[in-house]
């Protein structure tokens, strides 16, 4: 990572293990998906396409939302909780080696976590934290009819 993305997803790590982190508290919305829960025998194209277009917002992390396995899917949670997209699906990679060479496989990406919106692959923790740092993100998430909470708290300090 570059210095300013790295310097910044140091920042997001430390905030999710801080106040902010949850405490392993499950996030109201996020549904997680495991080897049992239709996740389960790998990933064929077809399972994943339906996978992928199920929900809005779908993220492939190791772990889970409440209990990250991996600095870069914790940061990605960590983003997503800033924003307050709380009506995601998650699903655990290391739950099902099949799912996780088929997800990679599927997008033809090779790393995990994987972020989905709207049934189209937008990439890993690098290209979120651009999104996020750059605005990029809340627009995308605009589009999906999710309004980022990051607006009503910026419309606050405007208007202090």
């Amino acid at each position: 990572m570059s210095g300013s993305l790295g310097r910044a997803a140091a920042a997001l790590l430390r905030w999710g293990r801080g106040a902010g982190g949850g405490g392993g508290l499950r996030s109201p919305g996020v549904r997680t998906a495991g080897s049992g829960s239709g996740a389960g025998g790998g990933g064929s194209a077809e399972q994943l396409d339906a996978l992928v277009k199920k929900d809005k917002v779908v993220v492939f992390l190791k772990g889970t939302p409440e209990q990250p396995q991996c600095g870069f899917s914790n940061a990605v949670v960590q983003i997503l909780r800033l924003h307050g997209v709380r009506d995601y699906a998650a699903y655990n990679v290391l739950d099902d080696p099949g799912l996780r060479q088929g997800i990679k496989d599927y997008s033809n990406w090779p790393t995990i976590p994987q972020v989905y919106l709207n049934g189209e692959f937008v990439g890993g923790c690098d290209i979120l934290l651009q999104m996020h740092q750059n605005g990029d993100l809340v627009e995308e998430l605009k589009k999906l009819g999710i309004r980022s909470v990051l607006l009503d708290e910026k419309k606050d300090q405007d208007s202090k």
